[in-house]
């Protein structure tokens, strides 16, 4: 039995016996002592990751569409019968908002299990190219709900006196500060989303 090295394993040669028309011939096969290891820990970390963020940005988008949906707040005018009332429904933008984080947040639900798939499994591309293309189009879905609702926002907080539009926050404080939060809240679900595209690019690209 004779050793070698080699400059990226260790392997011992092991004599390895076959029979050829009634003789026995031994030959040697070399055998690693130490495998080269891949790089699926690499992944699997990548994959651990991914799952954390998922869920904040389940939490995030489900806290925003359910904070913009209970968005209200009457003012008393001379009585209690005569009021003024401001709603999320009021404005086309804050419900397109609710839908858009009401989406990702089922949509971030149902990528769960997938993720989990990823972590078992770190080695399969298929839920990670899965993965990578939802989140892309969830993110710009968020960005646009938020960034939609964002606009009615900032008029509601400075107004525009070219088009006579007065800012309504001054009045209505505790409806402002519930629909700046969502928006908050939505924004911090979708630079999640794009954290989720750059880690499952990075992990693609490294198989």
């Amino acid at each position: 039995m004779e050793s070698s090295k080699d400059s990226k394993e260790t392997s011992i040669l092991m004599p390895e016996f076959k029979q050829e028309k009634g003789s026995i011939i031994a030959t040697t096969k070399a055998t690693p002592l130490h495998p080269q290891v891949g790089g699926g820990g690499w992944r699997r970390g990548v994959a651990v990751v991914d799952f954390i963020l998922r869920l904040c940005a389940l939490v995030a988008a489900l806290a925003a569409a359910v904070t913009m949906a209970t968005s209200d707040q009457s003012l008393p005018f001379f009585s209690q019968f005569f009021q003024f009332q401001a709603s999320y429904d009021d404005l086309p933008a804050f419900p397109y908002f609710v839908v858009a984080n009401g989406i990702a947040s089922g949509y971030l639900v149902l990528s769960l299990p997938f993720s989990i798939i990823c972590i078992v499994r770190p080695h399969l591309v298929g839920p990670r190219l899965l993965l990578f293309i939802l989140d892309i189009v969830m993110m710009a879905f968020t960005v646009a709900g938020a960034a939609a609702a964002a606009a009615i926002v900032y008029l509601a907080h400075t107004g525009n006196s070219t088009t006579n539009w007065f800012a309504i926050c001054q009045q209505y404080t505790g409806f402002c500060q519930r629909v700046s939060g969502a928006v908050v809240g939505s924004l911090i679900a979708a630079v999640i989303f794009a954290f989720l595209v750059l880690l499952s690019a990075a992990a693609l690209t490294r198989h």
